[in-house]
């Protein structure tokens, strides 16, 4: 899964729904600037990297539903840009 690749609407929908822990939220963060698995595992001083990635994957997926995606962008997101503008 390439993190990298999702539009700023679409990372802020998974930041929200997909309740990550706080390592999994530091992982994907770092993914999301496409930095390696091997250099996170050390930025985060974590070993078992590949399961952490694993658990952030398959929360990802979960949460991977196109049409609520899209509401949710449409109605949730855009507005809150607008009005913080």
């Amino acid at each position: 899964m390439k993190v990298y690749d999702f539009t700023l609407p679409q990372i802020e929908y998974y930041r929200t729904f997909c309740n990550f822990e706080e390592k999994e939220a530091a992982l994907f963060e770092l993914r999301r600037q496409n930095i390696p698995l091997e250099r996170c595992a050390e930025i985060l001083q974590y070993e078992d990297i590949k399961n952490l990635s694993r658990r952030v994957n398959k929360k990802v997926i979960q949460m991977t539903n196109k049409e609520r995606m899209e509401e949710w962008i449409e109605h949730v997101y855009w507005k809150n840009v607008i009005q913080n503008q």
